[in-house]
C-alpha cells in the first residue's frame, strides 16, 4: 500500500507557530505531527509514502535524512509552485512513480481510522475514488458529502453556508484513488480536488465514500492543535501519554494543570500552566499564568505575564514582564 501525504501548505491558520516551521513538523506532545500520521498509516499496512512538499521542504529532508519515518520509506516530491490539492496529488504521485491504487492523506489530520478498511471498501465497490467521511457538529468549514444506500457520493458540497449542509458527514481528508484520477487533473496548474476533481467524479458516478466514527481531528488551527494534544494526555486515543517531558523543570510551588510541557521547558516557582501546550526550550518566569494557550519553542514568558484565551506565542519570542495577553498572536505580523 502506497500513500501520498499532502504537507505542502503554508499553515497560515497556525501563524505564528508556522512562521518558520511547516505545520506537520510542529511537535505533538513528544514528536512531530508527521510522525504520528505516518505511524498510523504503517499500522494499516502502508509501506512507503510520497510527501507532497511545498513550504519549507528542507525541514522534512533534514528531519528524515535516511528517507524513513516511523518505519515507512519516504519519497520527497517538491512542487515547483503551489498546485492546490489536486495538482499536488498529481505531481506527487507521478514524481513518486505511483502506477496502481494509492492512498491520499491530508498531513494535518490526526485520526485512528484504519485505512485498510477504506481500501477494502474501495475495491469491493469497484470505485475510481473513495473518501473517508467523519461526522462533525458544524460542517460549514468542510466538504460535505451526502451518499446513497450503496455508498456512492451524490454530491460534493465544499464549505456550505451554516445551516444549509445536506448532512453533517464531511470529507475526512483520507482517500483511496485509482491512477485514472490523475488523468482528470491538468498538468502544471492549480486545481482543487474538492472543488473540481471530486465533483467531476460525482457526475460520472465513480466516487464512493465510507462513514467512519473513528477519532478524527483536523489539527490545522491553534484550537484543534491544542485539543489534539490534550486528548492524547487524557487517554482519549488509548493509553494516556506523559504530559511533562522528563527533561522539563518545574519549580517549587508552580502549578501544572492539564498541560503539556515539552523537552527542556522551565517553569519557575509560583507560575501556573493550565490547559496549555508549551513547546521545547521555553522558560516561564515566576508568577506567570499560561491558560488555554500555546507557547512556541525557545520563548521566554516574563514574570507575572498572563496569557489566556488561546493566545499563541511563536518561536524565540520574549513576552514582557507583566504583559496581559488574551487571544493574541505574538508576533502578529507576517514574516519577511
Amino acid at each position: 500500500m502506497r500513500a501520498v501525504i499532502l504537507v505542502g501548505g503554508f499553515g497560515t491558520r497556525m501563524r505564528p507557530l508556522t512562521a518558520h516551521t511547516p505545520k506537520q513538523m510542529l511537535p505533538v506532545v513528544d514528536r512531530p505531527m508527521i510522525e504520528r500520521v505516518v505511524a498510523k498509516l504503517a499500522q494499516s499496512g502502508v509501506t512507503d509514502a510520497v510527501l507532497s512538499l511545498g513550504y519549507r521542504p528542507d525541514a522534512f529532508l533534514e528531519a528524515y535524512p535516511d528517507d524513513t519515518c516511523a518505519g515507512v520509506a519516504l519519497h520527497y516530491a517538491v512542487e515547483p509552485e503551489p498546485l492546490d490539492t489536486a495538482g499536488a496529488v498529481r505531481f506527487a504521485a507521478l514524481d513518486g512513480g505511483i502506477e496502481h491504487t494509492f492512498l491520499v492523506i491530508n498531513g494535518d489530520v490526526l485520526t485512528d481510522l484504519d485505512v485498510s478498511s477504506l481500501w477494502e471498501f474501495h475495491h469491493r465497490k469497484g470505485a475510481e475514488g473513495t473518501i473517508a467521511l467523519t461526522p462533525v457538529d458544524d460542517p460549514s468549514r468542510y466538504g460535505v458529502v451526502p451518499i446513497d444506500d450503496e455508498g456512492r457520493v451524490e454530491a460534493f458540497v465544499e464549505k456550505p453556508p451554516p445551516g444549509e449542509a445536506p448532512t453533517n458527514w464531511i470529507n475526512a481528508g483520507t482517500y483511496v484513488l485509482e491512477p485514472s484520477v490523475l488523468d482528470r487533473i491538468p498538468a502544471g496548474r492549480r486545481v482543487s480536488i474538492e472543488r473540481v476533481t471530486f465533483p467531476e467524479m460525482v457526475a460520472d458516478r465513480s466516487l464512493y465514500a465510507l462513514h467512519a466514527d473513528d477519532y478524527w481531528v483536523d489539527a490545522g488551527t491553534p484550537a484543534t492543535y491544542l485539543q489534539a494534544q490534550l486528548d492524547l494526555i487524557d487517554g482519549v486515543r488509548g493509553v494516556a501519554e506523559r504530559p511533562v517531558h522528563e527533561s522539563a523543570v518545574v519549580g517549587d510551588g508552580a502549578t501544572i494543570d492539564h498541560s503539556i510541557l515539552m523537552a527542556g521547558v522551565e517553569v519557575a516557582a509560583g507560575a501556573t500552566v493550565r490547559n496549555s501546550v508549551v513547546l521545547p526550550g521555553t522558560r516561564i518566569a515566576v508568577g506567570a499564568l499560561i491558560d488555554g494557550s500555546i507557547v512556541g519553542a525557545r520563548s521566554s514568558i516574563g514574570a507575572f505575564a498572563h496569557l489566556t484565551g488561546l493566545t499563541v506565542v511563536g518561536d524565540d519570542v520574549t513576552v514582557a514582564e507583566g504583559a496581559i495577553l488574551e487571544g493574541a498572536r505574538v508576533p502578529d505580523e507576517e514574516p519577511s
